[in-house]
């Protein structure tokens, strides 16, 4: 622990020791858990890791194939410590803190915000979550939950379950309630302009994480144009 060295996005590197020191006044949860944020690629992750840096977090990096078992092991070690990649979670949800961010949408808005969206996003892989984040923090946003997704990083380079390496991706898409575009979605008659900025949206959160390939990104693609016509 002594000599290991941490590098984070900026290219710095810190002793542990150090490290510590240089996040914690920041990235302290409310349950006094100190947390490292990381990222594994920083060009794939970049809207993460910057919405991270905009809240006043530093962010590690950590690209080495072995790194989910490192993670895993100082977890183990440190005492009131959890490292938690950038993109596991929104940036207002990557540490949780007191202050709640209220929503402009009320009870019944939500519920009938929910269905809509499951509705015209019909994919398995997604669990559709409502959530009260700042205005500038995109509409749709698509998260990776850092547990499961850290078991099956950890079972392709051995170890771990066996299980989870067969496990289909799951991942979280969240709404966020406070994003004009919700409401005006929200508020529209037509269902088929419903339809084309959800999954627009939708889409545009899955190509800011290179997601988007094949069949769907030339349906995106086609459906831009549309929308700009």
């Amino acid at each position: 622990m002594k000599i290991n060295l941490f590098k984070n996005t900026d290219g710095k590197y810190f002793t542990q020791d150090e490290y510590k020191e240089h996040v914690k006044a920041a990235q302290t949860d409310k349950e006094d858990n100190l947390v490292y944020l990381y990222c594994t690629n920083p060009e794939e992750q970049h809207s993460f890791v910057a919405s991270a840096k905009d809240k006043g977090y530093d962010v590690l990096l950590l690209d080495n194939a072995l790194d989910s078992h490192f993670v895993n092991m100082l977890e183990s070690q440190l005492e009131k410590t959890r490292f938690v990649r950038v993109d596991a979670d929104t940036a207002d949800k990557l540490i949780p803190k007191d202050d709640v961010q209220p929503s402009k949408l009320n009870e019944e808005e939500q519920n009938k915000l929910k269905p809509l969206i499951e509705k015209f996003i019909n994919d398995k892989r997604f669990n559709v979550q409502l959530e009260s984040l700042s205005e500038t923090e995109a509409p749709v946003i698509v998260t990776r939950p850092e547990f499961m997704r850290r078991m099956k990083d950890m079972s392709m380079v051995g170890g771990g379950n066996e299980f989870m390496r067969e496990m289909p991706d799951s991942m979280n898409l969240v709404v966020n309630t406070n994003h004009p575009l919700i409401s005006k979605v929200l508020n529209l008659a037509d269902e088929e302009k419903q339809e084309a900025l959800i999954k627009q949206a939708a889409d545009l959160a899955l190509l800011s994480q290179n997601m988007l390939k094949g069949e769907p990104l030339t349906r995106f693609v086609k459906r831009s144009f549309e929308l700009i016509d």
